[in-house]
């Protein structure tokens, strides 16, 4: 009996070490297995170049801000085509070349018209296959139609284009349904382009669009069977915001505590919890726009640990709500807020559950106690360049990627301290990287690449 229990106890250890282990390997959505930027490896890389610690490297056609996701030896990356030759623009005379210069921002490219998901292997970077989902490919100011990051659970793999597709894939690339959000709901109505990444859920799809600047339409929450492609709910929710602040690129993220079980959507001035069978608003907060200012559009997603939720909005404040509590919770759960110089707009923030860390669009760095809000310090500049992808933690170091394709490595816990750069292209980087147990992917312009020491 004793040999018995002996080894009943070490198959279950081994089955338990396997699953953390797959857990590791595994980068399923945007921001990872945790929904937070952090992952359990003890051995991502900490040095990296063009000519050093590179495994494999994929060219891709075009540029995209959304975020490999990983599972098994799967790659899932989204990709418009390659961009159609320019035509010549007539030569400016002097005089209006001088006046050109002073209005002309940098062009970005967007882009070809098609839209593509690639699956690739992890392996050795070979394309498995790729797949059409639109011939719309738009450029929106700073993104284009490619921007949300596709979802797996390893049998599937799901994804929404900025042109309101949605579709789903078996892991061999076939087909298992598609829909149109615009073409069912109404045209998007956001001044910056459709953004935001999907959310799936105990075999449900949850889908964000709020929005307002450019339509009348209402804002709502959308929850379809991820297997078949049939709506369970449709949820719409109301606010106040004006011109471009009902507007939000952000993502649906999970409060699970205790008993509780929400989907937690940030944006238009709130945020706010929903029950995940019906879609029905439980709580509200408000707080992200106290001026009322008509251009509080929000991109940063928010980020839940333990009991306290931390909702960033445009630049400040970002607000700290504890978990639970119905109706109004704006004054009754408002723990802290932050409304310092190293705000961000973009980049969404991170927590370990002791340190609070913000990277600011400028790539400075603010660390705040997760508990209080106390400033432990702030706006640390790390490598120069604009940061749009968000941070992620892993083995106690934080790993901020810039536009450049610059990785800034910074050590977490009260002290700021930088442990190393990294460069790669150089060609405009907006997606933030993933984990793969000793592996990480970094995607630019340009290449996705697999890096490890």
């Amino acid at each position: 009996m004793k040999r018995a229990a002996a080894y009943l106890t070490l198959l279950m250890f081994f089955f338990a070490s396997v699953g953390m282990l797959l857990a590791a390997d595994n980068w399923p959505h945007w921001r990872g297995p945790s929904h937070n930027g952090i992952v359990d490896s003890k051995t991502v890389p900490t040095t990296w170049s063009l000519s050093d610690n590179i495994k494999w490297k994929t060219p891709l056609p075009a540029w995209s801000a959304a975020t490999p996701i990983l599972w098994g030896d799967y790659v899932f990356v989204t990709s418009p085509s390659k961009a159609e030759p320019k035509a010549k623009e007539p030569e400016e005379k002097p005089a209006e070349q001088q006046q050109s210069r002073r209005r002309r921002r940098v062009s970005i490219d967007p882009g070809g018209p098609e839209l593509f998901l690639y699956c690739i292997s992890k392996k050795d970077g070979s394309i498995l296959w790729k797949k059409l989902l639109d011939n719309k490919n738009e450029l929106h100011r700073k993104q284009n139609d490619a921007t949300p990051s596709p979802v797996t659970d390893g049998k599937h793999v799901w994804i929404v284009t900025g042109t309101g597709v949605v579709a789903a894939f078996d892991m061999n690339g076939k087909q298992v349904w598609k829909m149109n959000l615009q073409q069912d709901y109404g045209t998007f109505g956001l001044n910056w382009g459709y953004a935001s990444s999907p959310l799936l859920y105990q075999g449900s799809l949850i889908i964000e669009v709020l929005h307002g600047m450019n339509t009348d339409d209402p804002s709502y929450i959308i929850s379809v069977n991820a297997l078949t492609g049939k709506v369970n709910w449709r949820q719409e929710r109301p606010t106040d915001a004006q011109r471009e602040s009902p507007d939000a690129y952000t993502t649906p993220v999970v409060l699970e505590f205790g008993d509780q079980t929400q989907i937690v959507i940030s944006g238009a001035d709130y945020v706010t919890g929903h029950d995940p069978k019906t879609g029905k608003e439980i709580w509200r907060a408000a707080g992200l726009n106290p001026l009322n200012r008509p251009n509080y559009r929000i991109v940063g997603t928010p980020i839940i640990n333990g009991d306290i939720i931390y909702a960033p909005t445009r630049k400040k404040p970002l607000l700290a709500l504890k978990v639970g509590g119905s109706g109004d919770i704006s004054e009754s759960h408002l723990l802290w807020k932050y409304e310092g110089s190293g705000a961000s707009d973009v980049p969404s923030p991170i927590c370990d559950g002791k340190y609070f860390y913000i990277v600011e669009d400028r790539g400075l760095v603010t660390c705040l106690d997760a508990k209080s809000g106390a400033v432990i310090y702030e706006a640390q500049a790390t490598r120069e360049g604009i940061v749009s992808a968000s941070p992620i933690i892993a083995n106690g170091k934080m790993y901020i990627l810039n536009e450049n394709g610059i990785t800034t490595i910074v050590a977490t816990g009260p002290e700021f301290k930088i442990l190393g750069t990294n460069e790669l292209d150089g060609t405009y980087t907006l997606a933030s990287p993933a984990v793969s147990g000793s592996q990480l992917f970094i995607r630019t312009s340009s290449h996705i690449y697999c890096i490890e020491e």
